[in-house]
């Protein structure tokens, strides 16, 4: 067995699989962490596992669509990173310590 007959025997249940285990260790991570930089990669992490979904079964089904949803979730994940940071830098100049209960105390 060649490595081309491994790939040909992937099917959409794997790739579902696998998006399913990314998701749901990017949940624990949100639900368990207080540090903001890890709650940003927790959520990073299931927006990915949502893009392998839209990838595979836009291969699976002859479609461009997932493709092209693929692009705005990352569109949508720079911004969520971008402003998460944003935050973050905030609270560590205020608080020296990046913790998620200090996000309260950001009122103007």
């Amino acid at each position: 067995m060649n490595s081309t007959d491994f790939i040909n025997n992937i099917g959409l249940t794997h790739y579902l699989v696998l998006a399913a285990i990314l998701f749901v260790m990017g949940m624990a991570g949100v639900l368990l962490r207080r540090n903001v930089i890890v709650l940003l990669m927790s959520i990073e992490l299931m927006l990915n596992s949502v893009n392998l979904t839209f990838v595979a079964f836009s291969k699976y089904l002859g479609h461009l669509e997932g493709h092209i949803m693929v692009f705005f979730v990352m569109t949508i994940a720079a911004a969520e990173a971008a402003v998460g940071l944003a935050l973050a830098v905030s609270i560590f100049k205020r608080f020296n310590e990046v913790n998620i209960r200090f996000f309260e105390h950001l009122k103007g």
